[in-house]
C-alpha cells in the first residue's frame, strides 16, 4: 500500500534540487521502502534465478536519480514515476543485454551435445512490452505513461492523475484503453508498421 502524500518529502525533494545535500539524507529513509515496493513490483515478473535482486534494482536507480539532482521535483508522486521509469529502463537494458549474449555476442563455442536446456525466454515479453509501450507514446504519451505509473510504478489511480494533473476518471478511462491497445499489439494482431 502506496505511502500517505507527504508535503515533508516534497519539501525535501525540493531543497535537494536547489543543491541541498542534507536534504536527500533526509529523504532516503522517507522513500526507501516505496522504492523497495516498487523494484519488488517490477521484479514480480522477471525470470527465476535473476540476478538483480530487489535491493540492487533500488540503488541502481537511486544512482540514476541522484544524477537527475536539478530536476524540479513536483511531488511525492513525481519522484516515484521517475525512479519506476529508471526501474524500467534498467529491466529492459538488462534484458536486452542478455538477449544479446544468448544470440553469442561474446559467446565462447561449445559443442552441441555439451549444451544444456534453453532458458526461458521472459526477458524477450519484457522487451515486447517495452517496445509496445514506445510505440503507444508515439500515438498517445499519456496513455503510455498511465501504464508506465500503474503497471511499473505501482502508483494508484489517484497518484497517478496527480502526476499527470488528470481526474482518476481519465487514468480509468485511459488505462483500460491502453491495456486492449497493448494486449492487440503483444498478441500479434495488431497495426502492421
Amino acid at each position: 500500500m502506496p505511502l500517505p502524500a507527504s508535503p515533508d518529502v516534497t519539501s525535501l525533494l525540493v531543497a535537494w534540487s536547489d543543491g541541498d545535500d542534507s536534504a536527500l539524507a533526509q529523504l532516503v529513509p522517507r522513500v526507501y521502502d516505496e522504492l523497495r515496493r516498487i523494484a519488488h513490483h517490477h521484479l514480480r515478473a522477471e525470470r527465476p534465478g535473476r540476478t538483480l535482486q530487489t535491493t540492487a534494482l533500488v540503488h541502481e536507480a537511486y544512482l540514476r536519480l541522484v544524477d537527475t539532482r536539478r530536476m524540479r521535483w513536483e511531488s511525492r508522486a513525481h519522484f516515484l514515476s521517475v525512479a519506476a521509469q529508471a526501474m524500467r529502463r534498467i529491466l529492459v537494458d538488462a534484458a536486452r543485454a542478455r538477449g544479446a549474449r544468448k544470440r553469442g555476442r561474446n559467446a565462447a563455442v561449445v559443442p552441441l551435445d555439451e549444451a544444456g536446456p534453453l532458458a526461458p525466454r521472459r526477458e524477450a515479453s519484457l522487451i515486447a512490452l517495452d517496445d509496445a509501450l514506445t510505440a503507444l507514446a508515439e500515438v498517445d504519451p499519456r496513455k503510455s505513461r498511465v501504464v508506465e505509473l500503474r503497471y511499473f510504478g505501482g502508483l494508484t489511480v489517484e497518484e497517478t492523475a496527480a502526476v499527470l494533473r488528470v481526474s482518476p476518471e481519465t487514468v480509468h478511462r485511459d488505462w483500460r484503453v491502453a491495456k486492449a491497445w497493448l494486449l492487440r499489439e503483444l498478441s500479434g494482431s495488431g497495426p502492421a508498421r
